[in-house]
């Protein structure tokens, strides 16, 4: 993932050093350190299979964890708050497997976000993406949690021409919220509606583009099985693939940002 190594540069500022005054050894070579964790979480191999090129894998998880900790895979993410094209909304439930299913009763629901639904013990990732298939935000819950729960509070104070969903998100308080700010519903009614209201069938069309980026998320093999107990670890992996997916599309191979493909994506 030569693009998601260059990123570190566009953060630097944020990365923890040793800073003169500080306590400890000085920290391993970023690049590598990032191959290691891009290994770990492309493969889906346990820490302790990392190849010894990476470096001691101990000392990577532990830094790994540490700047989960501390929010700076999250900073890895390019944000886009404001967004005019229509943006698309959905859900994927990812199964977990042990040990992140391990003790899961003796941790408290905000430390872990799994939950049981009928598949078992699962994390749900609530995603919101633009009409390019390009990750806008995401949160994290636990699997038994409703889809439609996280919909507004993940739209946040965008404004796009419209929002593709499908029928789980047929509630009254969503399309009321996109009613109020003039944003178009592309909804599907749901069955159980007496008033089977019209929505744009060919638009609707589009929202496929959200699943195809569900679908590159997912090769991230951590990602599509979850297999981190603590939910600031998961979050990462996450918020890593999310950076990966923009940053092969505004990023070339010399770690320059294309500022023709920024201009015209915002």
């Amino acid at each position: 993932m030569h693009e998601v190594r260059k990123s570190i540069r566009l953060v630097s500022p944020n990365v923890p050093s040793n800073a003169a005054g500080t306590v400890g050894r000085p920290a391993e070579d970023d690049r590598r350190f990032v191959d290691g964790v891009l290994w770990v979480l492309r493969s889906g191999m346990r820490w302790q299979d990392m190849p010894e090129r990476y470096g001691k894998y101990k000392t990577t998880h532990k830094r790994f964890t540490r700047w989960a900790g501390t929010g700076v895979w999250d900073r890895l993410s390019p944000i886009c708050s404001r967004t005019g094209r229509p943006v698309c909304h959905d859900r994927l439930k990812c199964r977990s497997r042990s040990p992140s299913g391990r003790d899961g009763a003796k941790k408290m629901a905000s430390e872990t976000a799994l939950g049981r639904s009928r598949g078992g013990l699962t994390t749900k990732i609530h995603l919101l993406a633009d009409a390019l298939g390009l990750p806008l935000s995401f949160v994290l819950t636990g699997g038994q949690t409703h889809d439609c729960t996280q919909a507004i509070a993940l739209l946040g104070d965008r404004r796009p021409e419209a929002v593709l969903a499908d029928k789980g998100y047929d509630t009254d308080s969503i399309l009321s919220h996109l009613a109020t700010r003039n944003i178009q519903a592309v909804i599907p009614p749901r069955s159980m509606r007496k008033v089977q209201r019209t929505f744009d069938r060919t638009l609707y069309r589009q929202r496929n583009r959200i699943e195809r980026t569900f679908a590159q998320l997912k090769q991230f093999r951590r990602l599509a099985t979850r297999f981190d107990k603590l939910k600031q670890n998961f979050q990462a992996t996450v918020a890593i693939a999310y950076a990966s997916r923009w940053l092969r599309q505004y990023i070339d191979t010399t770690g320059n940002i294309c500022s023709d493909k920024c201009t015209k994506a915002f």
